[in-house]
């Protein structure tokens, strides 16, 4: 500001000075009058010049772009400097904010939630592609359109409906299909003045864990009620009549056949909980293949006979490819011998006496062993495969407990099969038979040539 004045000042004087000079110089009188015209001629000359560079501040500060700026000395270099610097600093602010603004709404557009913003008017601000996909709602097209006229829902009418919602509401999503339900949960909060906030989440494995635990739990107490209600009968029997051995031993027989059919469900329930509960099985345990497929070759003789009663024995028979004679799986014994014993199981159970078993182990193409076991059975209906592996699902509840079967084995061999990284395939064909199929990955067994 001093630099300011004195420059003011200095101008002023020189102003005087000229004028007075030509006075001198021109002998003209008085000089005083021409003094103070040379430093009013000067003053004027510098608010000119100073309006002129205010006004070209003005006008830059007026557009804000940096790159315009005028450069000066002096006071309004000053000025220019400061008003540089601010700029700077709000333009990297401004940056900044903006950045933080397109990072939050990238994470808002990754989030597995659905975010829908919402105006006074229950009118769409925006919205994210998971609340999209929930909803039907385009993120572009349906900006500012009410969203009681997109989602018809009555559930969702009456929920938005309510001044203060406690709950969240579960309504059917945007690609609801009866064969492939889709559950969406939906939550509405204010914020700001009358604004609303919908926050949605696909609950639709949720709702169907919840559905199988409730279905896990009837199929249990059903499934031991059933063998107790018979064991207290044939107790009471045997308390209240007066019987002869040979009815004692009978009944006694069956009981045991009850306790029997306990057990194995007791067991069955232990393995899946011992599967689901442990930690992946490493490559450092392993069972010959060999080793397995005699093992489960004594077990489906011995099971055949005790089926059939020695009348018409199924045809069983088990075959490995030369290639493969010293192969060696690699996973926990004990759940891997599992898997197949219920494949081979099974397949003795539901086929009729004299109906043949094949087990066949070969080489995919991709260098997977594979297992298949086929069976001349009654086969299964298309619509029963996809739920051959839940828990207690039987395609025939009656022949599966005149099997002996606990409703339980598949699920096991499933579970064994992903703890391995494998899988297990199904095919069928009403009156033709199954074929139950093991894949095991290439990492998972060795040619041991």
């Amino acid at each position: 500001m001093i630099s300011r004045f004195l420059s003011f000042f200095s101008l002023l004087a020189f102003g005087a000075a000229l004028g007075f000079s030509w006075a001198v110089m021109g002998d003209k009188q008085p000089a005083s009058l021409y003094l103070l015209s040379g430093a009013l001629i000067a003053g004027l000359v510098w608010a000119l010049v100073d309006a002129w560079r205010g006004y070209r501040v003005r006008s830059w500060l007026r557009h804000g772009d940096l790159g315009l700026a005028p450069h000066m000395s002096g006071w309004w270099g000053v000025v220019l400097d400061r008003a540089r610097k601010l700029l700077r600093e709000r333009e990297r602010s401004i940056a900044a904010s903006e950045q933080r603004l397109k990072d939050f709404l990238l994470a808002i557009q990754t989030s597995p939630n659905g975010v829908v913003m919402l105006d006074a008017q229950a009118q769409i601000e925006w919205c994210n592609k998971t609340a999209a996909t929930h909803l039907g709602i385009h993120p572009e097209r349906d900006v500012m359109q009410r969203v009681g006229n997109l989602l018809r829902d009555p559930v969702f009418t009456a929920y938005m409906a309510v001044e203060q919602p406690v709950e969240p509401v579960v309504i059917a999503g945007y690609q609801h299909r009866v064969e492939r339900p889709v559950r969406i949960s939906l939550q509405r909060h204010r914020y700001g003045e009358g604004k609303q906030l919908l926050l949605t989440r696909d609950v639709t494995l949720l709702e169907q864990a919840e559905a199988m635990r409730r279905d896990f739990v009837a199929n249990v107490s059903h499934e031991i009620r059933t063998p107790l209600t018979v064991m207290s009968g044939f107790v009471e029997t045997l308390q209240t009549l007066d019987l002869n051995e040979d009815e004692k031993k009978r009944y006694l027989s069956l009981m045991a056949v009850q306790a029997e059919r306990m057990q194995g469900l007791v067991e069955d329930l232990l393995t899946l909980s011992r599967l689901e509960g442990s930690p992946i099985p490493s490559i450092s345990s392993a069972l010959p293949l060999k080793q397995l497929i005699q093992s489960c070759e004594q077990e489906a003789h011995g099971l055949s006979s005790t089926i059939t009663q020695g009348i018409d024995p199924h045809v069983i028979e088990f075959e490995v490819a030369s290639t493969l004679s010293q192969a060696t799986l690699l996973g926990e014994p004990r759940e891997l011998q599992s898997a197949l014993s219920n494949l081979v199981s099974n397949a003795i159970r539901y086929t009729p006496a004299g109906g043949s078993i094949k087990v066949s182990v070969d080489q995919g193409l991709d260098g997977s062993l594979l297992i298949d076991v086929r069976d001349t059975g009654a086969g299964i209906a298309a619509e029963h495969l996809p739920r051959l592996t839940e828990r207690f699902y039987r395609v025939d509840r009656s022949r599966s407990r005149e099997s002996g079967g606990t409703g339980l084995g598949l699920a096991i061999v499933k579970h064994v099969m992903q703890r391995h990284g494998g899988s297990l395939s199904i095919t069928s064909e009403l009156g033709q038979g199954s074929c139950f199929r093991l894949v095991f990955p290439a990492n998972r067994w060795l040619a041991n040539h």
